[in-house]
């Protein structure tokens, strides 16, 4: 075989090698800053020397071609800007609000979130979310009502003592807006929701220098559909609680697992 088909064909493979492995390599480098930093640096030097390969005329043109896609595929995998954020309990929480006996509307909240998220700004619709919520931590600021909230026809906490949200699909539906399609789970039952999120805002650094970032989400839910099947009947003919659940996220996360 001819030395330059066996030059071309050892580039190709090492193009499809690239391929197959762009999203370990992702994975792997885009854990923290410093390993944005050495794909930065990575992309960098890899685009710079085959630019100096064709001028110097080490590449001949029948392998530019070759060369041009690996680069773009290797560049483009170490220049991911994907970071993992954990979700800051200490500044989060749910908010939930429904309708009492159709004449006033209720409003609670959950502490104890926890859960982690992958973003990238330059990439949103590739982003996940995975999240849990401490039931036992619902707060309607009546200690009776919170007591039945925990019960077995409410949350039942001894059994489910908390909810679940995995996130399937995100869409961008607007400047820092995002549609976030996941599965909810709550008393071992699981219904798609869709989430209205703004963000997520810019980064900053807090007093302690951690990377911050905000989101805001919005969604409502059919209680019944989880289970939560409560609902005497008024002698004028009403509810005591509305089906519908109007949920409200406020979520702080911090770079880094």
């Amino acid at each position: 075989m001819p030395e330059d088909v066996k030059q071309t064909a050892t580039e190709i493979a090492s193009a499809v090698w690239t391929i197959a492995n762009a999203d370990a390599m992702i994975s792997r480098l885009s854990k923290d800053g410093a390993a944005r930093l050495k794909a930065d640096r990575g992309c960098l030097w890899y685009t710079g020397c085959m630019a100096l390969s064709i001028r110097a005329g080490k590449i001949t043109p029948p392998r530019i071609i070759v060369w041009l896609a690996l680069a773009m595929v290797f560049s483009s995998a170490l220049c991911a800007q994907t970071v993992m954020w954990r979700i800051d309990p200490l500044h989060s929480s749910a908010q939930f609000s429904v309708r009492h006996m159709m004449i006033s509307t209720v409003r609670g909240q959950f502490g104890g979130v926890k859960g982690t998220m992958t973003y990238d700004p330059k990439n949103p619709l590739a982003s996940s979310v995975e999240a849990t919520i401490d039931c036992a931590t619902v707060n309607t600021a009546e200690d009776k009502r919170d007591t039945d909230l925990k019960a077995a026809e409410f949350f039942d906490i001894t059994h489910y003592p908390v909810m679940k949200f995995r996130s399937r699909k995100v869409e961008l539906t607007g400047p820092g807006k995002l549609k976030v399609t996941g599965d909810l789970t709550i008393k071992a039952i699981t219904r798609q929701v869709i989430l209205e999120v703004d963000g997520p805002t810019p980064p900053i650094r807090d007093t302690q220098g951690r990377e911050k970032i905000g989101v805001s989400g919005l969604t409502r839910i059919s209680r019944k559909a989880f289970g939560i099947l409560y609902n005497p009947i008024m002698e004028s003919g009403g509810v005591a609680v509305s089906d519908e659940v109007t949920i409200n996220l406020e979520i702080e996360l911090i770079a880094g697992k």
